[in-house]
């Protein structure tokens, strides 16, 4: 049966909604069911990489634990560990690899397809993990990674998709610093990168993440300083893609920063692409996988070229330095950003900034974390807003107090499969008023996925008809968050949505 998936944002209960607690923060409910003991692999259908590069992948999975791995068809060069469902190993002939994903336990067992495609386009799907810096700042260390490792297994998030590790700025040397930890040269005598005291060991810290199955990311800029004025790869581009390879990791966020001290004219037709083209053409160069994460916060129309020097682009400034003007800052990047829909492609993707959940610092002053102040309705729609966009999902809360609500969040996999279908197709807006909005997304199977946000501050009753959708006939309902069928609908679809909040829905086919 052909399905149709319909995205429209979640109905909250109104009597949840208006309970407060006693510091004035609304309930925090959670829509999200707890998976069933029995497996189910989560992974995407479909991963890049390229031939004679190393392929580390964890295949995500829930279920109780221990939980027996298998996979049929499995290509020569590639081991699947059968406790752990970590793969390794090597592919050098170019290719398609399908193979069936096996995974048992005591309750149960669950299999899927999934393809390995060997080839020069990484990134097939959005990158999901977490990054340091929108908690941590410049007070990052080796111990803080390793624990944010750690956690991602012991949280399950791995176990959704989520995968990469990534350490922000402020790893190296600063310039011009007292502190003794991150006070010293900035490069030996061959020229590489030398990082403060408080990372002794980039490589093992990398092979620390590799470990568990996961990937290892990290952050520079391709000016003489990052943002936060410690060294950059300006000068040592080509050094510096080759010592990330060999240290091991696998993402890297590139910053413009202090770039335009160097950049030239702007009047110079390569004066945005410059610097990023350079590094990836570097990258191309080593013998393992590299994301490159272009950070230029949406300068030079860079959603028109930065799938030809990237895997991902950030289309606007920070979000975490958005103004609230009404609604949160998510709504006004994430609105921006999905003017760009057209250029989202498998392996390049718009990038409209990190999910902002859980615990967070204030990026004014960079201060230590304190809990959200979106409402429950905000997040959810928050969540919903970037999977419709297919954009990385990349947390950059705090690892250590992931609760059960920002985790409820955070992995639902009917709400991740929107962002992970291997289309690769980010939702177009359908429509924008000052109280709603609305998204359209379409999906490898031939369904589509819509999105209806509410605006308002009071609860809205929202009419979805198959006109607005072109779409025609009887179908099945499923209310994605909660994971539920809602039943068979003609030609259209009724939801009263909460203040900011939203109904998430899957169109079938009868």
């Amino acid at each position: 049966m052909r399905s149709l998936i319909l995205f429209l944002f979640l109905s909250i209960p109104v009597q949840i909604m208006s309970q407060e607690s006693v510091n004035g923060k609304y309930e925090e409910y959670i829509l999200t069911p707890a998976p069933p003991q029995s497996p189910r692999i989560n992974s995407p259908s479909l991963y890049g990489l390229r031939p004679g590069s190393p392929l580390i992948y964890r295949v995500p999975c829930t279920g109780e634990r221990p939980i027996e791995f298998e996979a049929e068809d499995i290509p020569e060069g590639v081991l699947l560990n059968k406790e752990t469902g970590i793969m390794t190993g090597i592919i050098e002939k170019p290719g398609s690899y399908t193979m069936i994903l096996k995974a048992k336990n005591s309750f149960g067992h669950f299999s899927r397809e999934f393809t390995l495609d060997v080839g020069d386009k990484l990134a097939l799907t959005p990158p999901m993990g977490w990054n340091s810096w929108y908690i941590h700042y410049d007070r990052i260390s080796d111990k803080t990674m390793r624990e944010a490792a750690d956690q991602m297994i012991a949280t399950g998030m791995a176990d959704y998709g989520y995968q990469y590790v990534n350490i922000d700025d402020c790893w190296m040397m600063k310039l011009k610093s007292e502190d003794v930890d991150i006070n010293g040269k900035r490069r030996d005598k061959q020229g590489v990168i030398i990082p403060n005291k408080r990372f002794p060991d980039m490589k093992g810290m990398a092979d620390y993440i590799h470990a568990k199955g996961l990937k290892a990311g990290l952050y520079i800029s391709p000016g003489p300083s990052t943002c936060a004025g410690y060294e950059g790869s300006y000068k040592h581009e080509a050094q510096d893609a080759a010592t990330f390879a060999d240290w091991g990791y696998d993402f890297l966020k590139y910053d413009w920063c202090s770039y335009r001290k160097v950049a030239g004219k702007k009047s110079d037709p390569d004066y945005f692409i410059r610097p990023y083209l350079l590094m990836w053409d570097e990258l191309q160069k080593q013998d393992r996988d590299i994301v490159l994460n272009l950070c230029q916060y949406g300068m030079g129309n860079v959603w028109e070229w930065g799938g030809e020097v990237g895997n991902c682009w950030r289309t606007t400034g920070d979000l975490g330095l958005e103004e609230r003007k009404n609604l949160p800052g998510f709504y006004s990047i994430g609105l921006s950003n999905a003017r760009h829909a057209k250029y989202a492609i498998p392996g390049g993707w718009n990038d409209p900034d990190y999910i902002l959940i859980g615990w967070v610092g204030n990026a004014h002053g960079m201060a230590e974390g304190t809990p959200t102040d979106l409402t429950p309705n905000e997040q959810y729609s928050y969540m919903s807003m970037w999977s419709l966009m297919a954009a990385p999902l990349i947390f950059s809360g705090d690892m250590a107090k992931l609760d059960k609500f920002t985790l409820n969040v955070l992995c639902n996999h009917e709400v991740i499969e929107v962002n992970q279908d291997p289309l690769g197709k980010q939702a177009m807006l359908l429509e924008k008023t000052d109280h709603q909005f609305v998204m359209v997304k379409p999906m490898i199977d031939g369904s589509i996925s819509v999105g209806i946000f509410n605006l308002n501050d009071e609860v809205k009753k929202i009419t979805i008809t198959w006109d607005d959708l072109e779409i025609s006939g009887n179908k099945h309902i499923r209310d994605l968050w909660r994971q539920k069928d809602l039943g068979t609908f003609s030609d259209r679809f009724i939801t009263e949505i909460q203040p900011h909040g939203v109904t998430l829905i899957r169109l079938f086919n009868e």
